[in-house]
């Protein structure tokens, strides 16, 4: 039997060091997004401004690392789904690839604003399943 190391933080959100972190996570997340070729795929997906997706990804994340319930507060649940399947009837369908690119993105991203490895590797995790239930295209 394995036994899971207890979290030196309450929450992933005090953990990762609250709003001034998530918010330079989001942001070098889209950043790279705009930047690197290996995440060009996963860029078109997003249309011409990346202002409305970094907002709303800072206020999704803020709650679901367990701080501020920033996006529930204005939108109600999150319905991940449902929000993201504009993106499915508009051609950019998500599959493995954008999957797969979205995570490299923010693993990237983690690595580069300094998320704890400890959390980084906890958070990989949790974001592999929701970026794999999101998929809306079997390839």
């Amino acid at each position: 039997m394995q036994i899971e190391e207890k979290a030196p933080f309450a929450t992933p959100f005090e953990w990762i060091g609250g709003e001034d972190k998530v918010h330079a996570l989001v942001e070098r997340f889209y950043d790279l997004m705009d930047l690197e070729p290996a995440y060009a795929r996963l860029r078109a997906v997003h249309g011409n401004t990346l202002d409305n997706a970094r907002q709303r990804l800072f206020w999704f994340l803020c709650g679901w690392l367990g701080g501020p319930q920033h996006y529930t507060d204005r939108f109600g649940h999150p319905m991940l789904r449902a929000r993201h399947l504009p993106q499915s009837i508009g051609g950019h369908s998500i599959g493995i690839r954008e999957r797969d690119e979205w995570l490299a993105c923010m693993d990237q991203a983690m690595g580069e604003t300094g998320v704890p490895h400890a959390l980084r590797e906890r958070l990989r995790n949790s974001f592999f399943q929701t970026a794999d239930w999101m998929r809306n295209r079997g390839e």
